[in-house]
Formats: C-alpha cells, sequence, structure tokens
C-alpha cells in the first residue's frame, strides 16, 4: 500500500497543474453517443499516454483504422501533422487525432469499436466506468497553530465506501471519515495528507495535501481556520538590525486554501531561490542591508507583507579613547553596531468590550473591535484576556487577574470599548450592570487602574480607551489619586475631551472608528506614539466622523518603546513562568471527544473559544448506522449561571445561534451552540448530550439516548470572576466618597448618550460612550517634569503644561 501511496504521488506531482483544478471521474462508457471531444480530461489524458507509448498499436495504427471509415477518415497530411507534435514541449500526436476524430463527430462508442479492433485492452480500460469516482479531493491549507484542520474527500462506488487517511507513510488513527478533523491543530501535524478509499475490491488514492500550520502567539481565540479560502496575512516580518556575520532571519506568513506561495524581495528585487515562508541568510555582510519584504500568492489572489529595513552595522574597536574603523576584510564590511530595541520581560493586555448594557443603549462594534485587536496583538506576543459584557464585581476581578500577569520591566495594555466618561481628568468605565444614572462608585476608574499597574514597575503601560469622555453632570466627586513619576505611559484616546466615540451604523458587523484605522497600523515595528499619530491622520482623513471624533494622544515616553519589541524574560524568568500558568488558565480549551452511543453511531463533541469568556459547542455525527433513517445530536441541561437562549442553542448555522466572527470557520454540517458570560459559571460546567435517531423498522419512531459530560470550568471560568469583592482590588485605590455597598443609582441620563451611527455620511442617534483621557490627573501626575513631556491630540497639537 505504501509503495502504491508513493508510487502516485509522484505521478501526480507531475501532472499537478492540470490536477488541481479538475474533479477525478471518468464518464461512463455507456453513453456511447457523448463526442469524444468531451470526454473528461483525466479520461483523455490517460487514453493519450497509452496510446503515445504503444508502438504496435497505438496512435498511428488507430489513424490506419479510421481511415476505411468515410466520416472520421484522417488524411496523410493530417496524420504527418500529428506526429510533429512531439517536437512541441508536452505535445501528444494522440491528442492531435482524437481531436480531428471529434470534430468530424465521432463519439465514444465508435470510439470503443476502434479501440476494440486495434485490440488495446489498455486502452479500452481508460474509458470504462471505474469502480470508485473521487468527486471531492483534498486541498492543500496553511492555518494557524490551535486552529481547526478540515481535509475533505468524499467518493462514489459500486458498493460502500469507506477511507483511510494518511499523513507521509503513517495512518492517522480513528480516520475513517470523509472528513479529516483534527482539532486544534499542531505544528507537529503539518505535512502531506492523502485518502485512500476502498469500494469493495476496488481502491482509489486522492491527490496529495499539504497542511502548512503557522505558529502564531501562545492562544489564539479564533479556534479554527478549516474553509477558509480567503488568502489572509498573518505574520508580518520584522526590521532586523545586525553585525557582519551574524544571521538574519526573516518570516512571514498567510492563511489560507490552496497553500499560499512566497516571494522575497530586497528593495523591490526578487530574491533568487527565496520561495518559502521564512528567509536565512548567514553571515550577513554591508550590502545585504535594505528593505525586504515578501510577495504572497494564492490563485489569483495576491498581496505583500510590511517592507522592513535589514541595518548591517560595524564593529568599532576602541583603543586610548581613539576609534580605529578597520578597513574591509575579503570585501565585508564592518561597522559600529546599532542599539537593539528594547526587549520587554512580558507582554500582556486585557480587553474589554461591553455592549449589552441592561439600562443603557446596546453596542455593536466592541465585539468585533475586540475581536480584531485580540487577534492582532497575539501576532505581537502579547498574552492576552479578551472579555465581553462584565459586571462591575467581574471588571473589578478581571483587572486584579491582569494585575497578577504584571511584574518589572512587562508591557502591559488594557483596551476598553464601552459606555464611559470623564471627570476632572480622571476616566471612567461603565459596566453593563450600571444604573441610571450611575457615578464613579458605579463605575471603574482607569487612573486607580495605572497606580496598581505602576506598583508592578511595568516597562510600558498602554492605555487604549475606546469611549466617549462626556462630562458626567451626575458625578461631582474628585478622586485623589495619586501617581508616580514614571516615563512609560501612553494614553489613546479615541475621541477628545468632552467628545463622542462613534461606531458606523451597518447591517452586519462593523467596527467603531478607532480600531478601523488602528488595526491597520497595529503591527508596525514602530514607537507606539508614532503609531498612534498615523492612527490619527488617518482618523482626520475620514469624512463620516471628521470635526465630530479626532483620536487624542498623551506620552510621557522617553524612550523608543513599541509594541512589536522583544521579550527577554530577564532575571525574573522563573515569575514569567508562573505567570504564564496563571494566564493559561484562562485560555484552556476542553478536549474533543468521541462519543459510542449504544445504537451504534458515534458523535464528535468539539470546542472553540470565541472570547476569553464565551465557548462555543458543536456537535457532529461521524458514523450513522445503516438501518437509522434519522440521527442528530444536541446538547442541553445547562447551569442557569450562563447566559443561554434556548432558542438559539443546537442551531444548524453558527449565524443563527449568535456565533458571527467564526461562522466561516466552524466545522461544518454540525448543531452549535454558543455559551457566552463563562465568568458568571459558579460550579463545574455540567451537561447533557441527547441523541436522537429512528430506525425504519420502527416505523421511524424516535429514541432517544443520553450522555452526561462534565468539562470543568473551560477558559475565564476557572479564575472565579463571579465573586463578589477581592483583597487588592483595584477599587481600593479609588478613594471615592461612596463606597460599592452604598453607590448612589444616579448616572448621566439619556441626554449625556447622543447615539450616533454614521453610515454613507448619514447621520442617526446611537451612541458609542468610551472613556476618555486624564486632565487634572495628568496635570498632577506630569508636575515637574514638563520639559520631559509633550501631549497632542490628534497627535499634532502640544500642550503646554
Amino acid at each position: 500500500c505504501l509503495f502504491v501511496i508513493f508510487h502516485k504521488q509522484q505521478n501526480k506531482s507531475a501532472r499537478a497543474h492540470i490536477d488541481d483544478q479538475l474533479v477525478a471521474e471518468m464518464p461512463d462508457s455507456a453513453d456511447r453517443s457523448l463526442n469524444i471531444n468531451l470526454l473528461k480530461e483525466p479520461v483523455l489524458r490517460k487514453l493519450c499516454e497509452v496510446l503515445d507509448k504503444n508502438s504496435d498499436r497505438g496512435w498511428r495504427r488507430l489513424g490506419e483504422i479510421i481511415g476505411s471509415d468515410r466520416r472520421y477518415r484522417v488524411s496523410s497530411d493530417e496524420m504527418e501533422m500529428c506526429s510533429l507534435k512531439v517536437l512541441e514541449l508536452e505535445g501528444s500526436p494522440s491528442r492531435m487525432l482524437l481531436r480531428l476524430m471529434g470534430e468530424r463527430g465521432c463519439t465514444a462508442g465508435h470510439l470503443v469499436d476502434y479501440l476494440q479492433t486495434l485490440g488495446n485492452s489498455e486502452a479500452l480500460q481508460c474509458l470504462k466506468p471505474p469502480g470508485i469516482q473521487i468527486l471531492i479531493q483534498p486541498l492543500s491549507v496553511a492555518l494557524i497553530s490551535g486552529h481547526n484542520l478540515r481535509l475533505s474527500c468524499y467518493a462514489v462506488g459500486k458498493s460502500p465506501v469507506q477511507y483511510q487517511w494518511f499523513k507521509s507513510k503513517e495512518e492517522v488513527p480513528n480516520s475513517f471519515s470523509p472528513d479529516l478533523v483534527i482539532s486544534p491543530v499542531q505544528l507537529k501535524d503539518a505535512g502531506y495528507y492523502i485518502c485512500r478509499v476502498n469500494s469493495g475490491e476496488d481502491f482509489e488514492f486522492s491527490q496529495w495535501a499539504q497542511v502548512d500550520v503557522l505558529e502564531v502567539g501562545i492562544f489564539s481565540c479564533r479556534n479554527h481556520v478549516d474553509g477558509v479560502d480567503d488568502l489572509v496575512l498573518v505574520v508580518q516580518p520584522q526590521a532586523q538590525r545586525l553585525l557582519a556575520g551574524e544571521t538574519l532571519h526573516l518570516q512571514c506568513g498567510a492563511v489560507g486554501r490552496p497553500i499560499p506561495r512566497y516571494q522575497w524581495h530586497r528593495n523591490g528585487v526578487p530574491i533568487a531561490n527565496a520561495s518559502k515562508r521564512k528567509l536565512t541568510i548567514p553571515c550577513v555582510m554591508q550590502d545585504h542591508y535594505g528593505k525586504y519584504r515578501c510577495e504572497i500568492t494564492s490563485n489569483s489572489e495576491r498581496m505583500w507583507t510590511n517592507e522592513v529595513d535589514v541595518v548591517i552595522g560595524m564593529l568599532c574597536f576602541f583603543v586610548f579613547n581613539t576609534t580605529i574603523h578597520f578597513p574591509p576584510v575579503d570585501q565585508q564590511y564592518v561597522s559600529v553596531p546599532l542599539p537593539c530595541p528594547i526587549p520587554a520581560t512580558d507582554k500582556v493586555a486585557l480587553l474589554i468590550g461591553n455592549l449589552s448594557y441592561k439600562n443603557h443603549p446596546k453596542l455593536k462594534a466592541p465585539m468585533v473591535d475586540v475581536y480584531d485587536l485580540t487577534n492582532l496583538l497575539r501576532q505581537l506576543n502579547f498574552k492576552v484576556v479578551s472579555l465581553l459584557d462584565l459586571t462591575e464585581s467581574e471588571m473589578r476581578n478581571a483587572v486584579d487577574e491582569f494585575l497578577l500577569l504584571l511584574h518589572k520591566g512587562v508591557y502591559g495594555l488594557l483596551y476598553y470599548a464601552g459606555h464611559g466618561y470623564e471627570n476632572y481628568g480622571n476616566s471612567f468605565m461603565v459596566p453593563v450592570d450600571a444604573p441610571n444614572p450611575y457615578r464613579s462608585a458605579n463605575c471603574l476608574c482607569v487612573q486607580s487602574i495605572l497606580k496598581l499597574m505602576q506598583e508592578k514597575e511595568t516597562g510600558l503601560n498602554v492605555f487604549l480607551l475606546d469611549m466617549c469622555r462626556k462630562r458626567n453632570i451626575h458625578d461631582d466627586s474628585t478622586p485623589n489619586i495619586v501617581l508616580r513619576v514614571t516615563a512609560n505611559i501612553v494614553f489613546g484616546y479615541a475621541t477628545c475631551q468632552d467628545a463622542e466615540a462613534f461606531e458606523l451604523s451597518s447591517s452586519g458587523f462593523t467596527n467603531g472608528v478607532f480600531v478601523k484605522f488602528l488595526k491597520k497600523r497595529l503591527l508596525d515595528d514602530e514607537k507606539i506614539t508614532v503609531v498612534l499619530d498615523r492612527v490619527a491622520e488617518d482618523m482626520g482623513q475620514f469624512d463620516a466622523t471628521k470635526g465630530k471624533q479626532a483620536l487624542e494622544i498623551r506620552s510621557s515616553l522617553s524612550e523608543r518603546r513599541a509594541l512589536t519589541d522583544p521579550i527577554q524574560p530577564g532575571d525574573s524568568a522563573d515569575l514569567a513562568q508562573a505567570h504564564s500558568r496563571q494566564w493559561a488558565k484562562a485560555h484552556e480549551l476542553p478536549e474533543s471527544m468521541c462519543l459510542d452511543f449504544d445504537c451504534g453511531a458515534r458523535i464528535k463533541l468539539g470546542y472553540a473559544a470565541e472570547f476569553s469568556n464565551v465557548l462555543v459547542i458543536y456537535t457532529h455525527i461521524i458514523k450513522k448506522p445503516e438501518d437509522m433513517s434519522f440521527c442528530q445530536a444536541h446538547v442541553t441541561d445547562f447551569s442557569q449561571d450562563l447566559d443561554v437562549d434556548p432558542k438559539e442553542m443546537n442551531r444548524e448555522t453558527p449565524e443563527e445561534t449568535g456565533i458571527y466572527l467564526l461562522s466561516s470557520s466552524l466545522p461544518q454540517h454540525c448543531l452549535y451552540t454558543r455559551l457566552s458570560s463563562l465568568q458568571k459559571l459558579k460550579e463545574e460546567l455540567v451537561f447533557t448530550v441527547c441523541l436522537q435517531g429512528a430506525f425504519t423498522a420502527m416505523d421511524d419512531d424516535t429514541v432517544h439516548w443520553t450522555r452526561s459530560i462534565n468539562i470543568g470550568k473551560p477558559l475565564i471560568a476557572r479564575l472565579d470572576l463571579h465573586r463578589a469583592m477581592r483583597r487588592n482590588s483595584c477599587l481600593q485605590t479609588c478613594m471615592m466618597p461612596h463606597s460599592p455597598s452604598h453607590s448612589p443609582c444616579h448616572s448621566p441620563g439619556p441626554e449625556h448618550h447622543l447615539h450616533l451611527h454614521l453610515h454613507h455620511g448619514q447621520h442617526q442617534g446611537q451612541d458609542h460612550s468610551l472613556i476618555e483621557p486624564l486632565d487634572v490627573e495628568l496635570l498632577s501626575f506630569f508636575r515637574g517634569q514638563a520639559d520631559n513631556i509633550s501631549f497632542s491630540a490628534s497627535g499634532i497639537l502640544p500642550v503646554s503644561l
């Protein structure tokens, strides 16, 4: 069997440019009236190969036989024209002869008669209907580690069809289905796959499918990628500063079907033999410097990576305070080493999107914004916690968990999208359970979180606040928060002081205005303030919100700190590992499992994570007994703590159950259920898998089988954010006149939520309230170091302190 596999692999690879676009099936010879020019390409190709290679019973002898038939007779000049085809690349005399016969009306039935007269049984075999027809071939694919791999091979035969998948020489265990699903896929799963199809005594092999697995960050909440046809760039090359003699490593990566092709360019010129995802140049020289980027193609799609600089430095020697520049050796330049990026000891991000408010207008964009930023930050090796719709206590506990991941030198990033306001230079994030109207005691103060982050001696603190900054007339409290004087803080406000932030009105799911432009720049290898300046410029050119929303940047950076900076644990490696384990607790998916029922049916129970607190469960029938006319598996009996609408459970499409962001790439032919608000789960998650089936021998009466499943506490549920209060809570650093237990039920009234949805220049009412900047807080925080700090609104207006 293995010999046959590799023999077919060699044959198929030689014809890959033809086979990739064709369905491997042959016509039924019973259709004798079919013109031979209408035969399937694989049949014609195989037939011509047989007739070309046979000298006694080949195409010349076939031409002589049809010479006696006046309907299809081929002249001697035409036979000579056929023979000249051997001089052409991939030319075929038989193909030319058959084309001439077809143009004169020759049918498959007549061709069979001629081949019988010719006595070429091998050629006749080419026209016989196959015992097995492979209708769908597996396609090569590139995808991200942690997502779901799905390869499909569907065939029909004269008797029941059986499948067996192979990876290179080895059988894939328990792979007897037309669909090979590996969930989640890992780096070790990369390679070449093929499917053997059996039908009675006949068997056939599919074409080979290559699987390329990319490592993008530690964890990816988009636990999918099977079924994605579009080309998507997921790994960008990073700028390099090297010394002569060192090794240059550049890499990029894209996902999609079919597998992408790569070509690296330097200064706009293609690099010879540089057609893989990774570009390695050992022992670089001065003339290797320049601008590098990679061209990525797949079918008719084409895209480019970012263009990055590669700088080769010269080595200097200092003797008695004198710099001696040694001359080039063997045409290799030596020069002064350039400064390297400042490393982070770790990178951690907390992303919160509040949209389903109980007492305030609901929002739409925060879900998409958090989802997109999560994927981008993970490409930058951030440990990301992404959460939707948190109450006040849940938000405070989530911040506590975020603070546990911080230590000296860590880059900490907090992104918030939802309703918010700003009073006296302090920004407040509004939980989904905040009363109407609300006050500061009902909300989270951003500056209090900053104070706690400073105590961790973080290397960089980035706050991206996608919320309104209107004054809250119901809140007259002035928190007294004393911040340390540090030079590592960046605030990116989605809008200016006393202004609103907007989300675009759309029938589908779209980004808010801020993230719409931020996600295009976030991966740039630039100082974070430079990135935000460019986002501000982009937003300033957006007609829909020009004059209504402008990005404001406030920074105390004195060094070149970028989100692309490398990670170097330093002296606290053990602490970093402990924090990584703490982070991983909130991102462990339950293991997929196969359930066998007494009736002989087998189902696949799988899971995917849409966010850190949103779990997707899907059930798929992978084996149905032949005597069952109907078979379906669904899940039920969930804890009342979870936010699950029974009407949206076990739907046949992801969209019906609210799964919009993963809908195109979850396994197909399943029933889907979306479990949100996992942070509310107090006990282990126990639910029931119910199998419904009907047998033809029982008049199609439905029979039920059930299995109880316990998957523990998945994802963020393991951190018990539902607890009412924690020690060292971020609330304790924000000295408010009202405690949570005596919070007045006042907040900005409806008049403070101007809800503007902007769509194609049309203005309607709806708000994207988000939190805002500091005024008094930053003035007190930066007092004494005004000479070193400049603030900018939209990145251009300096503010004197």
